[in-house]
C-alpha cells in the first residue's frame, strides 16, 4: 500500500477540484481527509493542485488532515522530503514552484506554503470512527481494495457520516461502490469515481 508517487492518478483529483473550489467559496475553512495517506505524494498533490487553482488568500482556508495507519510513513511524510525518482513524473514549472532542494543531493522537500495546510494523523479506517465530521471533500485511493466486503461496505457509511451536506468523495478507480452504501451516494462524473454525499432520512 505504500508505493506511491507524486500526480500519480492526476485526473480524479484534477476533477475533484474542479468540482469543490466552486463549492467551498467564500469559506473561512475548507477541511479534506486523505484516508490512507501512505508517504504523503497524493495529500501533497492535491494541496498543489489546490494552491493553483484557488487564490492565496482561500488557499490558506483549506486545512488536509492525511492519515495512515504505519507510523514509519506518516514521519515520512511529516518531513517532506522525497528522492528524484518519486518526483520526475511533476511538471518541470510545478516542480521548481512548489519543491526546494535539500542538504541530502537528490532529495527534495515540500515547500513550506504546501507543508503548512497539510496535517498528519495516525488513523486505522477499520476503527470506523472518522476523525472529525465535517469534510468538503474525503479522497480514499488504493486502500480500500486490501478490505474485505463487509469492511469496505461500513468505511464508506463513515465516510457518509463524516462529510458535510454536498461533500464529495474520491474513490479507488477499480473500486465500485458497494451495493448497500449506493443510496448515500451520487456519482457526478461518469468517466471517474467522484461522489456527492446523499442525504438521507434520519
Amino acid at each position: 500500500m505504500a508505493f506511491t508517487f507524486f500526480f500519480r492518478d492526476q485526473a480524479p483529483l484534477e476533477m475533484a477540484v474542479k468540482k469543490l473550489i466552486p463549492i467551498i467559496s467564500g469559506r473561512a475553512r475548507v477541511r479534506i481527509w486523505d484516508a490512507g495517506c501512505a508517504m504523503g505524494p497524493e495529500p501533497y498533490t492535491l494541496a498543489i493542485l489546490l494552491a493553483e487553482n484557488m487564490g492565496t488568500f482561500a488557499f490558506r482556508n483549506v486545512q488536509i488532515f492525511a492519515t495512515d495507519m504505519d507510523l514509519p510513513l506518516l514521519k515520512t511524510m511529516e518531513e517532506a522530503v522525497y528522492p528524484w525518482v518519486e518526483l520526475e513524473r511533476i511538471p518541470e514549472d510545478i516542480f521548481k514552484k512548489y519543491f526546494e532542494p535539500t542538504d541530502r543531493e537528490g532529495y527534495f522537500r515540500v515547500v513550506e506554503k504546501i507543508r503548512n495546510v497539510v496535517t498528519t494523523k495516525h488513523h486505522d479506517l477499520l476503527s470506523l470512527e472518522p476523525i472529525r465530521d465535517d469534510f468538503s471533500l474525503i479522497v480514499c485511493k488504493n486502500v480500500l481494495l486490501h478490505f474485505q466486503y463487509p469492511e469496505r461496505v461500513e468505511v464508506y457509511k463513515m465516510f457518509h457520516r463524516a462529510l458535510e451536506p454536498g461533500g464529495l468523495m474520491v474513490n479507488e478507480h477499480t473500486q465500485k461502490l458497494p451495493q448497500e452504501v449506493n443510496h448515500l451516494f451520487s456519482q457526478i462524473a461518469s468517466d471517474g469515481q467522484l461522489f456527492c454525499k446523499v442525504e438521507t432520512k434520519s
